[in-house]
């Protein structure tokens, strides 16, 4: 698949449990949070769209309140397989450091989704275990007109917002949804506290 030439490029498949990727039919639109200890602390959003899953770095993570922007760096698609890969990649290999999928379920574009993602817009519905409701991508303007990946990830104002006193969820919920376990059990190799779904 061309669209993962540089996915693959940036790996050593001899050296990490990442999976390779190979032709996947689209089946829907699954979605995934991984928190990743890599150089610096971040939360890959991944959306699948056309058979891959189209990715950011949000270099704070998520939060649920509206008028908080988070920068979300866009890199390259990632293989569907992708959003269940949970454990640790070796040091000197790219991203090296532990995974662990901190959420994940369902997106629902509102409007074309590569339309939006062509405009610098997208619009969506979240429904996973742990982030809930209407999200916005904004790109970021570049005045220099050069490659700019850099976007806003941002809550939309609904039921599922929270206030900035609330209790922030990256900090309420710090264990991963497919094994029960925290990013120090996953990194030393413990077992699943539970069987992933």
């Amino acid at each position: 698949m061309a669209e993962l030439r540089t996915y693959r490029a940036k790996r050593n498949f001899g050296s990490t449990r990442e999976p390779r990727g190979g032709k996947r039919p689209a089946r829907g639109n699954r979605y995934v949070i991984q928190k990743h200890a890599a150089r610096r602390l971040h939360y890959d959003l991944r959306l699948e769209l056309d058979g891959v899953m189209k990715s950011w770095a949000v270099t704070r993570g998520p939060s649920l309140v509206p008028s908080d922007k988070r920068l979300a760096i866009q890199v390259e698609d990632h293989p569907v397989e992708y959003n269940r890969f949970e454990g640790t990649i070796p040091k000197g290999e790219y991203g090296g450091g532990t995974v662990m999928v901190w959420d994940r379920g369902r997106w629902m574009p509102e409007g074309d989704p590569r339309s939006g993602l062509r405009k610098g817009h997208l619009e969506f519905r979240i429904a996973g275990k742990k982030l809930r409701g209407r999200w916005h991508l904004v790109r970021l303007k570049n005045r220099d007109r050069g490659k700019l990946r850099a976007w806003l990830l941002i809550k939309g104002g609904d039921e599922h917002a929270r206030r900035k006193s609330d209790p922030d969820i990256l900090t309420a919920e710090p264990t991963s949804v497919a094994s029960g376990r925290t990013m120090a059990e996953i990194a030393a190799g413990k077992r699943a506290r539970r069987r992933a779904a």
